[in-house]
């Protein structure tokens, strides 16, 4: 989680909300990712994705069967969506996201035998200091 969390304070010196993500397989990253959305306009450009993408680039598959995600944050439907389609074997995440997250909070995508993958989830690690980062960047907008 560490990992992600130096990812988020990426996003955080750029000027994104500061969300970091890393895939790791056999203990090694293979993908890592920061909030991009604001700098490239594109609504897809989540720390989530872009981990994921750079990580099936590393494989050459996009299937990461054997494969963990560390994020900073809750996932989002569409994160959530890609981690199940990516067929991720376990999500490991820090803040929990009561408005968006789909993965304990509003819904539980990741999890949702009617699919064709089913995530293991870890939620919480690294909590406190996850939500911090977030916490600090909303307070100085305001």
């Amino acid at each position: 989680m560490s990992e992600a969390l130096a990812e988020a304070r990426l996003a955080l010196q750029a000027g994104e909300v500061p969300v970091g993500a890393v895939v790791v397989l056999d203990g090694e990253i293979i993908g890592r990712g920061h909030n991009l959305r604001e700098s490239t306009n594109d609504p897809t450009a989540h720390a989530e994705i872009l981990a994921i993408r750079e990580a099936a680039r590393t494989l050459g598959s996009w299937r990461l069967t054997n494969a963990d995600l560390y994020v900073t944050l809750e996932p989002c439907p569409m994160c959530a969506g890609a981690i199940v389609n990516a067929r991720l074997r376990r999500l490991v995440f820090g803040a929990y996201d009561p408005k968006a997250g789909a993965v304990i909070s509003l819904m539980k995508i990741v999890q949702d035998r009617r699919l064709n993958h089913v995530v293991e989830v870890l939620d919480g690690i690294c909590q406190q200091e996850c939500a911090k980062v977030l916490q600090e960047f909303f307070q100085r907008l305001r």
